[in-house]
This record gives C-alpha cells, sequence and structure tokens, in this order.
C-alpha cells in the first residue's frame, strides 16, 4: 500500500502561483478552508461531534501544531535618574531599541480600545481567537495566490508581534535574522500556527487582557511601539488624553506604519483617508455618535511630533552628565548579571525597561562645571588641554561627581564637526571610558607613606630628603629575581629645592621632597610597597601603558624606584578617589559604582555589580596618612584644599614632569575627590614630532586644579558634613630617639654601617686632628652616647694623623711637671701665664688651668697654655 503524504506537508510546500502551480494554489486553499471552517470550531468548541474521515486527519494536523505562547516581557527604553537636593527624582537619560512604556487598562483612552475593535476585529468580544467567518472568506478570496492576508483577529495579530518580539529579543543577529523572517512569512503553516496560538491564549487571558496586549506591543512607525509611546511622540500626551480624531488615527498607522505614519508629511492624506474609515466604522458599531463622527472626520490631522531624545547626550545637555551617563552604560556592559558577553548586556540594557537610579550628586556636577567652564578651556591653541574631577563617598564608593572640560558626545559625525566635544572619558580606565589615564606624580607619594607607616616608621622620624645619587642595590625587593631593585645607580633631583638636608617625614611630604621619599623606601621592601597600592585597589587605567617598565607578582604598576615618588604610571583620577577614601576612611577602600538601585518595569529589584569594599590598609595606618595629609593643608602645598566650611581635609599634589600632570588628590571623611589637569594627548610640534607639551605655557592652566578640587569639595561639606579624622597612634607621630654608637677608632666604612644600621643619615664631615690613626674615625656630631631623632643626620670625622690628646693630671701639678707630660703626649709649643700678677716660676708654681682642656685632641703643633697660680709678691 502506497502512504499517501499528509496534508500538513501539502500545506507547507504551497510555492507562489505560476502557470503550472495554480492548482496546488487552490488545493492549498481547500485544506486552509477545511482547517478553519471545521477544526477551528472543533478546537474552539470540542464537544462538537465530528465525524468523517476527511475531518479526524483535519484535527489531528491542527492539534499537532504547537500551542504554547508566553507573550514575555516587551521591550522597553531604560531610563537613568538622579536623586535631586529635593528628594525628588530627575530623569538623565533614555536609551532603546524600541520607544515603548507600556501602560494599564485604565491608561488608554476608551476611544483607542473602540477604534481597534470596531475597524480590525469587529467580533473579537464574541470569537474565540480566530473569526471563522472571516477567515472562510479570505480563503475564498486568495485562493487564486498565496497572499494569505485577512481574517486575522486582533488576537491573531498580537501572536504576530509576539513572535515578531521574539524574534527580535534574540541577540544572535543571524538567529535574529532566521527568526524574524519565520514570523512575517506569508505562508498557509504560519497562519495555522497564529491561529492555534491565538486560540491558546483565548483560553488563558481575558479579552481586555489582550486587547491590553495588542496595544502595548503593535508598531506605530520607527521605533515607536506600543500606543503610550505613539501619543507621545506624534500628539505629545498621554494615551489616556487622545482625542477620538487622534486615537482613530494612530490606529490607522497600525495597518502600514511606513505609509501612514504622521511624520511625514506626505503620508498625512494616507492616514487621514485612513482615519475616516475607522471613524466610520466606529460609527456603523455604535461606538461614536453622529456628532462626535462629523465633529471627528472634519478635524484636520495635525501630529505634534515630540521624539524621545535617546542616549547620554541628552544627559549632558541638560545637566552635564554625559560622560557620567557613558560610564553607567559602559559598567552595566562590563557586568556579567545582565549577560554572558557586552554584546548581549547592551542589549539587554536596551530592551530591559529598566529605571536605574544613579548616585551622581547634580550639586556637586554644577558647581564644578561652573568651575570647569572659568578655569579650563575645552580648546587651546598649541595643547590637547585635559582636565576632569571624580569624587567618590568614602565607604560605600557611590560615584558623586564626574566632570571634565570636554562635554560629551559619542556620534561621530557631530565630533568631526565639534571638536570641543568627546566621547572619551578622561575620569575612568580605558574599558569605562576609553582613556590611558594619567601620570600621577607625586600623589602616589602618599601610598608610600602608608607602607612607611604600616611598616613600624613614624612621619615624624628623620630622613634624607636631598636629591642625589643612589644605587639601585639600595633599594630591597623580595619579589624580584636577586632580592635588591639592580645593581647600577641613578641620580634623582627635587622640584622643591628650598627643603634640604635632613628633614622630618612629615615635611618632605608636607613639601613634596622626592629625597625624603627616596630615603624611606631605602628603608622599605619595594615589593611590599606596591603590593600596598594594589590592596588599595591602585591599577593602571590602561594595561598599553608603561608596558615596557618592569612589574612583578600581580600588581600590574611599574616596579621602579621612581614610582614611589614620582608615579610614573598613568592612573585614572577615579582610582586615585577611591584609594584617597581608605585613607580617610579608616583604611577601607570601596570600588566606585554608579548605581544605587535598579528595578524593572514591574518595580521589582534587577541584580547588578555594587561596590566590593576591603581593608586597604589597617585603621592604624589610615591614621597615620591622614595626620601627615591633613599637615600638608595646614602646612604644606595642598594649602588651597582647605575647607571653606571648616571641614577637615587631608589632601596632596602632584606635577609629572616637565609640568604635563597637574593632581590634587584629598578627602574629608564623607567624599574624597581626585583632579587632574593637564595634557590630554600628544600634539603635533613645529618640527613634525608629536610630544605632551608642557602647561606651564598657557596661563594658569597648571594651576587650575588649585580652583576645580575646592569647588566640589565645598559642596560637598556643606551637603555631607565631614568629622575630624581618627587620632593616629602613638608609634606613628612619635619621634624615635636612638642612641648615637662609639664608632671612634673604626674606619669610615665601618662607621657608616654602624650609624645607618640603627636609623641615621651618615655624611662625611672630612679630617679634623686627632690621635686615632690617619684616616680612622675620629669623632662624630652629635657624639657617641647621645639620644637623638631616628634618621638624624650625624657627621663621621676622619683622623688626620696629626692631633693629640691633652693629658688629664695636669691640674695642680708644678708647671715644670705639667710641662714634661706635654712633650711627653707630642707637644712641643707650651706657654705660660699667671692667674693674676705676678712672674711666672714653673718650678714651683701650680698650674690651675690648661687651654685647650685635658681630653681634648687637637694638632700636636697647636701652642698649650698653662695658667698657673704665681706669687704677685716676687717682683717685690
Amino acid at each position: 500500500m502506497t502512504r499517501q503524504t499528509p496534508p500538513s506537508s501539502r500545506v507547507r510546500s504551497v510555492k507562489p502561483r505560476t502557470a503550472g502551480g495554480a492548482l496546488g494554489g487552490i488545493l492549498g486553499a481547500l485544506a486552509m478552508s477545511l482547517i478553519a471552517g471545521v477544526l477551528v470550531t472543533a478546537a474552539v468548541t470540542p464537544v462538537v461531534a465530528i465525524s468523517g474521515v476527511t475531518a479526524n486527519t483535519a484535527i489531528d494536523i491542527f492539534e499537532k501544531l504547537p500551542n504554547h505562547l508566553n507573550p514575555g516581557r516587551l521591550a522597553e527604553p531604560s531610563t537613568l535618574y538622579a536623586k535631586a537636593s529635593d528628594g525628588s527624582e530627575v530623569k538623565l537619560a533614555d536609551f532603546y531599541d524600541q520607544d515603548r512604556e507600556t501602560v494599564g487598562w485604565d491608561e488608554i483612552s476608551q476611544y483607542v480600545k473602540d477604534a481597534a475593535v470596531a475597524e480590525e476585529d469587529p467580533r473579537f468580544y464574541t470569537h474565540g481567537g480566530v473569526d471563522v467567518l472571516a477567515t472562510a472568506r479570505a480563503v475564498l478570496q486568495n485562493a487564486a495566490g498565496q497572499n494569505l492576508s485577512g481574517a486575522s483577529t486582533i488576537t491573531m495579530q498580537y501572536v504576530r508581534n509576539v513572535l515578531i518580539q521574539e524574534a527580535i529579543a534574540i541577540p544572535d543577529k543571524e538567529a535574529q535574522k532566521a527568526a524574524y523572517k519565520q514570523a512575517m512569512e506569508q505562508t498557509t503553516d504560519r497562519k495555522l500556527k497564529e491561529m492555534r496560538y491565538a486560540i491558546s491564549i483565548e483560553k488563558q487571558y481575558a479579552k481586555d487582557d489582550i486587547l491590553l496586549g495588542y496595544l502595548n506591543i503593535a508598531l506605530f512607525g520607527r521605533q515607536i511601539y506600543g500606543i503610550q509611546s505613539a501619543a507621545h511622540y506624534y500628539f505629545n500626551k498621554d494615551a489616556k488624553d487622545l482625542t477620538l480624531a487622534e486615537s482613530a488615527s494612530l490606529v490607522a498607522i497600525v495597518n502600514n506604519p511606513g505609509k501612514l505614519q504622521i511624520d511625514v508629511e506626505e503620508n498625512i492624506p494616507a492616514n487621514t483617508e485612513r482615519r475616516n474609515k475607522i471613524l466610520a466604522s466606529m460609527l456603523n458599531h455604535g461606538k461614536v455618535t453622529q456628532a462626535q463622527y462629523d465633529e471627528a472626520v472634519a478635524t484636520p490631522v495635525t501630529p505634534q511630533i515630540t521624539p524621545r531624545e535617546a542616549g547620554c547626550f541628552l544627559a549632558e545637555k541638560n545637566y552635564g552628565v554625559g560622560h557620567f551617563c557613558d560610564y553607567v552604560q559602559r559598567y552595566i556592559k562590563q557586568d556579567a548579571s545582565f549577560g554572558d558577553t557586552p554584546e548581549d548586556r547592551e542589549f539587554n540594557f536596551s530592551r530591559g525597561g529598566y529605571k536605574i537610579m544613579t548616585t551622581i550628586d547634580l550639586d556637586m556636577q554644577r558647581a564644578g562645571l561652573e568651575s570647569m567652564h572659568a578655569n579650563v578651556p575645552a580648546l587651546m591653541d598649541g595643547i590637547n588641554v585635559g582636565a576632569a574631577t571624580t569624587s567618590v563617598e568614602v565607604g560605600t564608593g557611590r560615584v558623586l561627581a564626574m566632570l571634565q572640560n570636554r562635554p560629551y558626545s559619542n556620534a561621530q559625525t557631530f565630533l568631526d564637526s565639534n571638536p570641543a566635544y568627546t566621547g572619551i572619558n578622561y575620569n575612568t580606565d580605558f574599558e569605562y571610558g576609553g582613556s590611558n589615564g594619567f601620570q600621577v606624580a607625586s600623589t602616589f607619594k602618599a601610598i608610600t607613606l602608608a607602607e612607611w607607616i604600616r611598616t613600624g616608621h613614624s612621619v615624624r622620624d628623620i630622613v634624607n630628603v636631598n636629591g642625589r645619587n643612589v644605587a639601585e642595590n639600595s633599594f630591597r625587593a623580595s619579589c624580584m629575581p636577586d632580592g635588591v631593585y639592580g645593581w647600577g645607580s641613578f641620580d634623582f633631583t627635587n622640584d622643591n629645592n628650598g627643603t634640604k638636608g635632613n628633614q622630618p617625614v612629615l615635611t618632605a611630604i608636607a613639601r613634596s621632597v622626592n629625597g625624603g621619599l627616596v630615603s624611606m623606601q631605602q628603608q622599605m621592601d619595594l615589593c611590599e610597597t606596591f603590593d600596598t597600592a594594589k590592596k588599595l585597589g591602585i591599577h593602571r587605567a590602561s594595561k598599553q601603558t608603561n608596558a615596557d617598565l618592569p612589574n612583578y607578582g600581580t600588581t600590574d604598576l611599574s616596579m621602579v624606584p621612581s614610582n614611589v615618588y614620582g608615579g610614573i604610571d598613568e592612573i585614572a583620577p577615579i582610582t586615585m578617589a577611591s584609594a584617597y577614601g581608605a585613607f580617610a576612611g579608616d583604611g577601607t577602600v570601596c570600588t566606585p559604582v554608579p548605581i544605587d538601585s535598579i528595578v524593572d518595569s514591574d518595580g521589582k529589584a534587577v541584580k547588578f555589580t555594587k561596590s566590593k569594599c576591603s581593608e586597604g590598609v589597617s585603621p592604624e595606618v589610615a591614621a597615620g596618612v591622614a595626620y601627615a595629609l591633613q599637615y600638608a593643608v595646614t602646612n604644606g602645598l595642598a594649602d588651597h584644599a582647605g575647607s571653606a566650611y571648616g571641614v577637615p581635609h587631608l589632601a596632596k599634589t602632584g606635577t609629572s614632569d616637565d609640568v604635563i600632570d597637574n593632581w590634587t588628590v584629598g578627602a574629608s571623611t564623607r567624599v574624597a575627590t581626585a583632579t587632574w589637569v593637564g595634557n590630554a594627548d600628544p600634539v603635533q610640534l613645529a618640527d613634525g614630532t608629536y610630544a605632551r607639551v608642557s602647561t606651564q605655557y598657557f596661563g594658569n592652566l597648571m594651576y587650575a586644579d588649585q580652583a576645580l578640587w575646592p569647588a566640589v569639595m565645598n559642596v560637598a561639606d556643606q551637603k555631607y558634613g565631614g568629622e575630624a579624622f581618627p587620632e593616629p597612634s602613638a608609634a606613628a607621630v612619635k619621634q624615635t630617639l636612638v642612641t648615637v654608637p662609639d664608632v671612634k677608632g673604626k674606619s669610615f666604612e665601618e662607621a657608616v654601617s654602624m650609624l645607618t644600621d640603627v636609623g641615621f643619615n651618615v655624611s662625611d664631615g672630612g679630617e679634623v686632628d686627632s690621635s686615632v690613626s690617619k684616616g680612622m674615625v675620629a669623632s662624630t656630631s652629635p657624639g657617641a652616647g647621645e639620644q637623638i631623632g631616628m634618621g638624624a643626620g650625624i657627621s663621621v670625622y676622619r683622623s688626620n694623623g696629626q692631633g693629640a690628646k691633652i693629658p688629664e693630671g695636669l691640674i695642680g701639678a708644678t708647671g715644670d711637671d705639667a710641662k714634661s707630660k706635654l712633650r711627653d703626649a707630642g707637644f712641643d709649643s707650651i706657654g705660660f701665664k699667671c692667674e693674676a700678677d705676678g712672674k711666672a716660676n714653673p718650678d714651683k708654681d701650680k698650674v690651675v688651668a690648661v687651654d685647650p682642656g685635658s681630653g681634648t685632641e687637637t694638632r700636636k703643633s697647636a701652642k698649650i697654655t698653662l695658667t698657673l697660680a704665681c706669687d704677685a709678691k716676687k717682683d717685690d
């Protein structure tokens, strides 16, 4: 027996009508008619008795079609918000693939509901998802061809829109394209599936819910989806406030958006015609009165186009937070909570209908921008000028301000003609804004200071602050191959030449003297200093910068001695603000976060990556660093960082070589802020080469950070306040006293080793007269046995071998006996004088004084004077 091909296969294989395929088209139409007429009725009312082989076969085909369709969540715009000072919510920006705002039943004009039903599906409230009469009629009308148009109920149209939305919701472009093509096919197979799905949906949902779903999902042209967004875009009003004429005009668009959308002037006549047809249907079905109909028909179609601007340019235009807005978007794009890949995350973000409450403080932002506009222009001749300021909340990592001198745009065509704008965010790491960061210069000194205190040293310890040549092997580095940094040497200088010699660490920090930090690092482990930097979250803004410089262990920073005092690595302002927040916040460092909360369109919380807080340094170390950096504000180079409201501040300045980068980084106990001003990128010089030129040749540009930082922090102080920094531990601020060892008679090298081992800075005092063997140490200053501060300078004096010691026991001896002892000691030039009047008689007169005194080391050729107790009567 030959097996017969199932009717379902014949239906699926229907091809466009040709001269040889007309019969197949008619057979397909007959199959469709059978299913649409008999089986649909059976599916809706299964209690109806069906008999006959043909009917049973058709039922079997239909029942095997899929019947489960989950409408799912519709794509909606995601919106960024900020909290205003009065607690109100301020919208910053929208992001969307589809401009849709889902609304409830009572938020849509009844005119819209009646217009949709009257025109699209008059029997909507009586059929079970498929209008059998309309389907049969459409089948017969299309029997000669394969364009199965018509007969789609509102429920079936809703099904098709759901299938289209499911296709569009596939992130993979190829899979999305295939699914969309399938959803849009004009085939019997697709029509049957729509019917099956429609019947299923009708069994699960109330009629009003289906109509509501249809009105929220429908396309109204361009990227406008749903009646609420359509009302806003075309008439600048809510869907509940649409007039009869406006309602009919919008419902008309759904039939053919490309030809009927009324933001194209040429479409208005066609839209008017379609609108009036809909109004006539509403009149025929008793949904409007004759008077309402007449008035609506007489009303011209007059749109008031109001686009929903998307993207961060709107945030820039309204509030100057374009770069922050872009940072939020990139933050989500980096967050695995929103998808497996950056593309998935961005796709989901633009469709998720998220309400994102950001952390930005608009008052701080506004004050910072006012100062920015007053002090740093967007463009300057001869320099690619840049400036950035980031503020974070201490203890939470919430980003409160993020501003820069060049406003935001990421539209390349706009940027090409508006060079004052940029899509690069100078405040963040490369993956969060495209910046490679900037050399942090002396602001890194605070990290070296933290390691100094962590290793048990005091800010009152004395160090050599002079510029000098140093041996590389004087820097211990336990993580490097030889345990030291290297075997060569290098020279360094100080910018501040007014502070010299041996000074307390407190002074070295406050006056930012490089030599002091070098001396400090020579007493520590280089690897451990950079480990502390890592714990404070300090890292390069881009993996490309300084990639040729050595780094060991897990840090990506350049592990070279110059980094501990000059910050040669390019780091983002937001990173430095976070690190300094730890010094102001008991040692706790928190990763920056620009988001307070996210909820979906149903008001349910959405998971996202929040700030992670950890101990960067101990509270005791943080208190010690805060003490020194507060001193830098009250007595040092960071005096511009004082508060207008009396709030305690800590701060450190930094200037890179050639005055290219200028920094102020600091904090109160509530807010930490980092400000950078400098050269954003190399510029082409007259000789054709490229370089980052110095800011010192451009007015007051090199001092602009001294205006920007207080402008933001004063607002922060006013709003958030700030307490006194914790008292530092005694160990961090006391001066450690050390006894000077006795090195007399030692070789100079041995003496230097003994003195440096106990923490002194040794200098060569030259030669002195001494009885000690020539070249050996004669004495020190301060002398052996004295207690002085650790790190203090000590001069070591070597013997010239030409000295002798004035012997003891000369007082009370006769002059001749004393003279004899002096000659025995090596002295030849000896004189006498009387204590009072009279003539000296050394043979009998006793010595009452010796100059130089007994025990004194002096040159052997020096004259020694013995004072005698002469008898004045001898002259009589």
